[in-house]
């Protein structure tokens, strides 16, 4: 099978379109035969560092491997047909059309993939594209994690997603409206429009002003933006009780949520990672796509022979939404 392969850290050239042996699933596994993928933050960060939180520097490296990676073929999110079973697979079956996440294996940058059935892997909803299938599953899942699991978001809170109109930030306004919240997404001005589309009830340009400036408090803070914002920075911002959840967080947020857990009435909450990848998570977003509470945003859509280019253009950090790979 076709696969794009990395056997070296570095700029997107680094990925080669090769030939690699098609995997076979093992007796709880389905394979599947995919269709999309897209190009994550978390997948340039596995290639080139290029994202990786502040403070962290080499440590990266001790999960991907310190002089080389140690699973050479990227891709966390898909979207796909299941061809094949192993022998005590119940939960799916042959042509079943399925989206899901594996950020520990990856391997979705491949014509081919096995995951269990136990794994984030769920039915396709039915009215979606694969495309737009594949690349809702990492956006949706993260927040919902930070805001659900990590925040208790509750009801007519008021809520701020810094980076709105980003993977992560415009699956957290659309959940956020979901859990009946006053939502304020921050972008910049082309994003606007979009924004507003996904249910924000106000928008803040950041070109033009400092939503740490307004004057407005919040419950909530969810920030997706790398590097750019901070708690000290925020904290005036939020309510006597309020979170800042660190979405793009790094070794000071970390701390920072040790030192709050104890001292002040305003927590800093980092950190998940692979947490929010269970398969009852999918099918929450799953169930929120079918009722029309949630859609995917898609920036661009590349051809798998194409994703050096897709990379480059990840790199850049503008990105709206989800950048798509098209396999099939």
């Amino acid at each position: 099978m076709k696969a794009i392969v990395y056997t070296e850290y570095g700029p997107p050239e680094v990925l080669r379109l090769k030939e690699v042996e098609k995997p076979s699933p093992k007796e709880d596994e389905v394979l599947i035969k995919i269709h999309a993928t897209t190009v994550t933050t978390g997948d340039v960060n596995a290639r080139g560092f290029t994202f990786i939180p502040p403070g962290f520097g080499p440590l990266p490296r001790l999960s991907l491997g310190f002089r080389k990676p140690n699973k050479t073929i990227l891709g966390f999110e898909l979207a796909g047909v299941i061809e094949a079973i192993g022998q005590n697979v119940d939960c799916f079956k042959l042509g079943d059309e399925v989206f899901g996440i594996d950020g520990t294996g990856m391997g979705a940058y491949a014509e081919y993939k096995c995951m269990s059935q136990d794994g984030a892997l769920a039915q396709k909803p039915t009215a979606m594209t694969f495309e737009e299938a594949a690349s809702v599953v990492n956006g949706a899942l993260t927040a919902l994690y930070f805001l659900r699991e990590k925040g208790n978001i509750q009801r007519e809170e008021k809520v701020l997603v810094n980076g709105a109109s980003g993977s992560v930030g415009s699956s957290a306004i659309q959940l956020a409206k979901f859990f009946d919240t006053n939502v304020t997404g921050v972008c910049s001005t082309k994003n606007i429009d979009l924004v507003k589309s996904l249910g924000a009830d106000s928008v803040i340009d950041y070109t033009q002003e400092d939503f740490t400036q307004s004057g407005e408090k919040y419950d909530l803070i969810l920030d997706t933006v790398w590097g750019k914002s901070s708690f000290s920075g925020s904290k005036v911002s939020l309510n006597s009780g309020g979170r800042y959840l660190a979405v793009a967080g790094g070794l000071k947020e970390a701390v920072e949520m040790l030192w709050t857990s104890v001292v002040g009435d305003k927590k800093v909450i980092f950190g998940g990672g692979m947490a929010s990848e269970r398969k009852e998570f999918v099918e929450f977003i799953k169930d929120r796509i079918e009722a029309g509470e949630l859609r995917a945003v898609i920036d661009r859509c590349y051809p798998l022979s194409q994703i050096v280019e897709a990379h480059r253009y990840v790199d850049g950090g503008h990105k709206k939404g989800n950048v798509v790979i098209v396999v099939e």
